[in-house]
């Protein structure tokens, strides 16, 4: 009796003078299989009253968690990472009709007003030559023209047979260096096969040279430090798309696919010259996807129809479609459609904002035309030409 009374005041000194009999009997009774289960049932309460705090602690941008599998990620992470649009999600268009209808206005307004501070004198010039009898280059070229007419350039044109020699189109051409009427001059390509393309374009005025594709203004776009006189007008076109719709360049990771003289590669220095981190993806490279899907900016120029895939493509990133192809569609009247190299379907379901083909790129190229022609101009009056 004294022995249990020993344990009883030892175990159990706080409760003694309420009843010592019951506190006996339950000093006695085993740890039984359904007390275990009550201290669990306890334990697992309190874990998840501490898991819904920590929930409720998380920033209210993380948004309602719904799933075991959400919350988890969230429980690992302080924010999100960028999620795949999802189905009927589209990312924004960006229009390069109306950029350059913006564009073209601009130019126009500055011709204007340039034209009456001199009494009528500053007459913008662009004189396009044209090689053989190819459809889509006369069409190229009689847009040209009408942009011109429209922004008040004065435009100047030959039209020259395929049979013509090389010779004959270096004469054209050095007769319109010596116009100081012409302020831009354009050799329409591709040229026939028989003629040195290079020879050719490289004997353009560097300071009529709107297409930008001399190489001294290649190379001075190419150095720190330098500004050439003209820049390609797609690759700038492609720019002018970004820097218009609000995407940031500088510091972000860019990828060109494609390297030709005329975009992917004056595309890239573009970028870089902006202070993006610019890869290449060419006809060699393997496993392209790997670098696309690190990309912010991608600027598709490969001419491939639809090579770049939205799965390929990081959330959120932008989309400048460089590419028109034309693919066979029975659907349609004309028997084919234009794409471009992204797959266009699939990847606006993924992109933060995107060029549409046609309407995207196309337009921006004749307004960068225009806006080099007025910026010969003006470079020539400085002269005092």
């Amino acid at each position: 009796m004294n022995t249990t009374t020993s344990r009883a005041k030892i175990t159990f000194e706080p409760r003694l003078t309420e009843d010592k009999g019951r506190i006996r009997r339950r000093r006695r009774q085993p740890f039984t299989r359904s007390r275990q289960h009550t201290i669990s049932v306890r334990a697992v309460t309190v874990y998840q009253t501490r898991k819904r705090a920590i929930l409720e602690a998380r920033p209210k941008a993380l948004g309602k968690v719904s799933s075991s599998q959400e919350r988890k990620s969230v429980v690992r992470k302080a924010a999100p990472a960028p999620a795949m649009a999802t189905e009927g999600d589209r990312a924004q268009l960006i229009d390069g009709k109306a950029i350059a209808a913006t564009i073209r206005g601009e130019i126009k307004d500055e011709i204007d007003r340039l034209r009456s501070e001199t009494g009528g004198e500053f007459n913008p010039g662009l004189a396009v030559v044209l090689v053989g009898e190819r459809k889509d280059s006369q069409t190229y070229v009689r847009n040209k023209k009408k942009a011109c007419d429209d922004c008040g350039i004065v435009s100047f044109g030959t039209d020259l047979p395929d049979t013509a020699t090389e010779e004959e189109v270096l004469e054209v051409v050095k007769k319109y260096n010596a116009d100081p009427k012409v302020h831009g001059i354009l050799v329409q390509l591709p040229l026939p096969a028989h003629m040195d393309e290079e020879k050719i374009l490289t004997a353009i005025s560097i300071q009529k040279d709107v297409d930008g594709f001399h190489p001294e203004n290649i190379g001075k776009l190419a150095m720190r430090g330098r500004k050439p006189d003209f820049v390609c007008c797609t690759p700038k076109g492609s720019v002018e798309l970004l820097e218009r719709s609000g995407v940031e360049i500088s510091g972000k990771s860019a990828v060109v696919v494609g390297r030709s003289n005329i975009v992917g590669t004056p595309a890239a220095m573009l970028l870089q010259e902006r202070n993006a981190t610019v890869t290449v993806v060419h006809s060699r490279t393997k496993d392209p996807e790997r670098y696309i899907r690190e990309a912010d900016i991608v600027v598709a120029a490969c001419g491939v129809a639809e090579f770049v895939k939205g799965e390929w493509l990081k959330p959120g990133c932008a989309v400048i479609d460089v590419g028109i192809n034309a693919v066979d569609d029975a659907t349609k009247k004309r028997g084919y459609r234009l794409v471009g190299d992204v797959h266009f379907d699939s990847a606006v379901k993924v992109a933060g904002q995107i060029t549409p083909v046609p309407g995207g790129v196309g337009p921006m190229t004749i307004a960068m035309l225009l806006q080099n022609t007025l910026e010969g101009a003006k470079a020539a009056r400085e002269r005092g030409e």
